[in-house]
């Protein structure tokens, strides 16, 4: 935070006290929005660190593209579904629900055939859907309703009925936010018609094209969690939006990277909640924004350190090719390139049938190609009855400085 809150000022006197609030809301920069919290016209302060935050996400996506474009795009893909699984994990931790990479990595494999009323197959569907670079609108309540049921409904329908929504767009009665220790931290909207126009007022801020669009979607992953209109699924519907709208604007990577940075510091993201729920906050929203912010800014550094490390990886190992056994034939030589890549970039290895589709082999001649690949090097993988492949790098190493 870029100043005291006033949360924290509360006590600095009443008249001190309402002095800064009134400098703050009524700044010549200050966006006004039409939401209130807790009886309080909702407000943000366009603050110098914000500014710094937009201008610092702006110039590591263009560094984040900047790498991504000197890599082969298969090996992209297979960065992308690496960090869509271990994304999904954490944002499933991050509530306390337990998820396997095996789990979610054959779901991933199979969306086609998966029955949606199993475990995180409408959550893995979605994030998928990042990938594929589908649209999605955000302007109505039906809208949020509609990405819900797609992640949720049948899983829950199946698992846990209760925890349905049972208003006509989200749900009727009120609803708790508890801490670890069983404390109420949060008390959602209610009734539900208050839901849904503050939905609607909040929407509006979303699609207020006036605002930054990095500060609305902050704003907008604030005021989700402040309604809370669900009665599960809240936390992982919100983050899954804020990726889907982060995918939008900067390099797409960024819709896997969310989670993973909330997990890293996640006493940080509960007490911009915490702050800007209070009452003695007067529904200052800048603490929310410039924490969000940064961690819009903590991922993309932290992407941009991740690809780059791999890309000098990928080359070391690529020039070192030739010291590989039969690495003299060029078949073989490329195919030590994709084991490589897998091995650096994917999430348990290259399948069978994209080692056909590069290598342009044949299955019978590929199964050649792969015994020529001596046993210590070749590590196999299987899943859900299909073969993956990748080099065990710490063997090439030991060959390598022989």
């Amino acid at each position: 935070m870029s100043r005291k809150t006033l949360k924290a000022l509360f006590h600095m006197g009443a008249k001190e006290y309402k002095t800064e609030y009134d400098n703050r809301y009524n700044d010549a920069d200050t966006i006004h929005l039409s939401v209130n919290i807790g009886g309080n016209a909702a407000f943000i302060c366009q603050t110098p660190e914000i500014y710094k935050q937009i201008i610092s996400i702006e110039r590591l996506d263009k560094a984040v593209d900047a790498v991504a474009n000197t890599l082969p795009q298969l090996a992209i893909s297979q960065f992308t579904s690496k960090c869509l699984i271990d994304e999904i994990l954490l944002t499933n931790n991050i509530e306390g629900v337990h998820s396997t990479r095996k789990e979610i990595g054959e779901i991933l494999q199979d969306l086609s055939t998966r029955d949606k009323r199993n475990r995180f197959v409408g959550l893995v569907a979605k994030y998928a859907a990042l990938e594929d670079n589908q649209s999605m609108s955000f302007k109505t309540c039906q809208d949020i309703r509609k990405v819900y049921d797609d992640i949720f409904y049948e899983e829950i329908k199946a698992t846990d009925p209760e925890n349905l929504p049972d208003g006509e767009i989200f749900r009727r009665s009120g609803v708790e936010v508890q801490s670890a220790t069983q404390k109420v931290i949060h008390k959602g909207l209610a009734p539900e018609s208050k839901i849904i126009d503050t939905m609607n007022q909040s929407l509006a801020v979303l699609n207020n094209d006036d605002i930054d669009i990095f500060i609305r979607i902050a704003v907008f992953h604030y005021l989700f969690g402040y309604i809370h209109p669900f009665y599960d699924g809240n936390g992982r519907t919100s983050r899954f939006i804020s990726s889907y709208l982060l995918s939008r604007q900067l390099n797409p990577l960024i819709g896997y990277r969310l989670s993973y940075t909330v997990k890293e510091d996640i006493s940080k993201y509960y007490k911009a909640f915490d702050v800007c729920n209070d009452a003695h906050n007067k529904a200052e929203l800048t603490p929310f924004v410039e924490m969000f912010l940064n961690i819009v800014e903590i991922s993309l550094q932290q992407l941009l350190e991740t690809l780059e490390e791999k890309k000098y990886k990928w080359e070391y190992y690529c020039q070192r090719v030739g010291s590989l056994p039969n690495a003299e034939k060029n078949d073989i030589a490329h195919l030590y390139e994709l084991l490589i890549q897998a091995a650096l970039f994917s999430n348990i290895g290259i399948s069978r049938e994209e080692l056909l589709n590069e290598l342009k082999l044949s299955e019978n001649t590929l199964r050649s190609r792969l015994r020529m690949i001596p046993d210590n090097l070749l590590i196999e993988n299987r899943q859900k009855g299909r073969k993956y492949y990748l080099l065990d790098l710490d063997e090439a190493d030991i060959l390598f400085d022989v």
